[in-house]
């Protein structure tokens, strides 16, 4: 019994247009490439949002989501789709006037901290602005630098609103009125610009007169503090004063009405015994007047020096000198 020898067949053997077991598998794995490229593809347009930011997808260029909130979101993978952040809960800071260093070492910037007030002085001062990101879409595509703008808003409310005063008062009373004014105008102004921004806070961190003007002002300042140190003084000496002449004059009020009250009493005593005497003297006139007449000498006679003569009229003078010695 016979068998065939095994034959191998050649590559050359194989007819033309019939794919080989190798060309099958690389054809096999370029598609499970392709299939897992499109997967990652599609896959990245997954993206996460952290809590303290906000993000904008533009489609194509074009904005299509304005605000995105934290939180994981998918968007058209790129090219067709972009994602751009911004970290709306931060607050960012800028001083108008100088930068805060500028003070420990002595330097200054006059041109960017002079401001002209309402009675045509010249004041310097450093002004502290903190702002956040209000409107994503507005910030992140904004045509100018948003700190800038933010600067040259606040700048121009704070001259205006200096401008309407004198430098005493924005030197002292009116610091916190001025914030807030300049506070609402430059919002209004930059919302006006659509930059996408909210003003926090202003504060006017130093107001002071130029180093020129600075004695001056000084001798001023404590001129109003010896006035009012005075002022203050003539209001106690006052306060203290008007109540002591107050209790005085009622005290004066208050004896005046004794005493005519006194008096009154004394004379209604007096007329009253005046009455009784004349009703008396009007029943028995002889003996009346006779008591009277006693009761009157008894109470003159023991006060005065006393010479009596006889009824023949002599008079003893040797009695009269040793009365005038006596």
């Amino acid at each position: 019994m016979s068998s065939a020898a095994p034959t191998r067949m050649l590559e050359s053997d194989r007819l033309p247009g019939l794919p080989g077991p190798q060309s099958g598998l690389r054809t096999s794995r370029r598609i499970r490439i392709a299939v897992a490229a499109a997967a990652l593809w599609i896959l990245s347009g997954i993206y996460i949002v952290p809590p303290t930011e906000q993000a904008v997808v533009t489609r194509f260029g074009a904005v299509a989501e304005r605000r995105v909130y934290p939180g994981i979101h998918y968007s058209l993978p790129w090219p067709v789709d972009r994602v751009y952040r911004a970290k709306v809960n931060q607050l960012q800071r800028l001083v108008i006037g100088g930068d805060p260093a500028d003070s420990v070492l002595g330097r200054t910037q006059p041109l960017a901290a002079q401001f002209l007030t309402g009675d045509q002085n010249i004041i310097y001062m450093r002004v502290a602005v903190q702002y956040s990101v209000a409107v994503p879409a507005d910030f992140l595509f904004r045509p100018v630098e948003a700190a800038k703008t933010i600067s040259s808003a606040v700048e121009a409310e704070l001259a205006r609103r200096v401008a309407l005063r004198g430098v005493d008062a924005v030197l002292t009373t009116e610091r916190v009125a001025i914030q807030e004014e300049v506070l609402g105008a430059a919002q209004a102004r930059l919302n006006d610009y659509g930059l996408g921004v909210r003003l926090s806070t202003i504060n006017i961190e130093n107001a002071a007169p130029p180093p020129e003007a600075a004695d001056a002002f000084r001798d001023v300042a404590s001129a109003r503090a010896d006035t009012s140190r005075i002022v203050d003084e003539a209001h106690g000496y006052a306060n203290d004063l008007i109540p002591r002449a107050r209790g005085e004059a009622m005290q004066l009020t208050e004896s005046a009405q004794a005493y005519r009250q006194s008096r009154m009493n004394e004379a209604a005593g007096d007329a009253a015994r005046f009455n009784a005497l004349a009703a008396e003297y009007a029943k028995a006139s002889e003996v009346t007047g006779t008591r009277l007449y006693l009761e009157a000498m008894e109470e003159i006679l023991p006060k005065i020096r006393k010479l009596i003569l006889d009824a023949d009229g002599n008079v003893d003078l040797s009695i009269i000198g040793k009365t005038g010695q006596k």
